[in-house]
């Protein structure tokens, strides 16, 4: 066969092939894969697409900042976290704290007062707290640091002042709260006040609380050479600790104190925790703060 014969028939196999690959199915040569036909449904179209779910944002990284405060999945309100107010009730005639641990609420200042003239525990009305408040007492305003509000008259002039001094001293220990207008007079703050305080006021423990050691006392005082003595007594009188520390401010000044004491005891039993100032003059213990309580086994 000559050559031009040879190139013909080398051409048409060559075109042969062209047209049987095209009926099967994509092949990849050397220039990669053939392209196919779109799909009827990549048609364009004169409507709109739908709008696309949007995908769920990323987790962001840790940090070292602390959780924010928990929420509720299905409301997404905020989950308020439970809440402790101090309570200033009388005893004898003067203001003693206590506490209260109550479900969370962003009406702390209601809350207080609520409990102010709920009146106090069996185990604080045994020490001789009482209230001076009536219920229903509830603050109207309260801006700039300053809570208004109406306190019920009473006859006596003492114990209307008592009265006042309660709602006082529980009102202002919350940021918000710096003074207190009651019925329309001048502002008060628990300055006005602190002649109403005994010389050893307790904050911790509460009466009734159940503790273990080592124990954690804590209050104010204006005391002999600012040293505030502690003992601890169990079920049957018997003194099962003692301890001693210093006020932050001596005599004819109120200070802080905190006093650490432990003991070891083989059940859980009543017990009580005095504070006292020992007397310059004879030794004895004066100005006794008693705080009854649970004393739990040592760990």
């Amino acid at each position: 066969m000559t050559g031009r014969g040879a190139v013909g028939l080398g051409a048409t196999a060559l075109v042969a092939a062209l047209l049987l690959g095209g009926c099967g199915t994509s092949r990849s040569g050397d220039l990669g894969l053939a392209p196919t036909a779109p799909p009827p449904s990549a048609a364009p179209t004169d409507r709109p697409e739908p709008t696309p779910t949007r995908a769920a944002a990323p987790t962001p990284p840790a940090t070292n900042r602390p959780p924010g405060p928990s929420t509720t999945a299905s409301t997404g309100t905020r989950r308020l976290d439970p809440v402790t107010v101090e309570l200033w009730y009388v005893r004898a005639g003067l203001l003693v704290p206590t506490r209260r641990t109550r479900p969370g609420t962003v009406a702390t200042s209601r809350l207080a007062l609520t409990e102010l003239a709920a009146g106090p525990s069996p185990a604080e009305a045994a020490t001789g707290m009482i209230t001076l408040l009536p219920a229903g007492v509830e603050v109207t305003r309260i801006a700039d640091g300053m809570a208004t509000l109406r306190v019920p008259a009473v006859g006596d002039p003492a114990t209307r002042r008592l009265r006042e001094a309660q709602v006082v001293w529980t009102l202002t220990q919350f940021p918000s709260v710096r003074q207190v207008r009651l019925d329309d007079a001048a502002p008060v703050d628990r300055a006005d006040y602190a002649d109403l305080l005994p010389p050893i006021v307790v904050t911790g423990p509460i009466p009734g609380e159940r503790v273990s050691a080592p124990l954690v006392v804590t209050g104010t005082a204006t005391v002999f050479e600012a040293t505030v003595s502690v003992r601890v007594l169990d079920a049957a009188g018997r003194q099962v600790a003692t301890g001693f520390g210093t006020a932050s401010c001596g005599s004819g000044c109120r200070g802080g104190y905190r006093v650490v004491v432990g003991w070891r005891t083989v059940r859980e039993q009543k017990g009580t925790v005095e504070v006292y100032e020992v007397s310059a003059e004879n030794g004895e213990r004066i100005h006794t703060m008693a705080v009854p309580v649970v004393l739990a086994p040592r760990d």
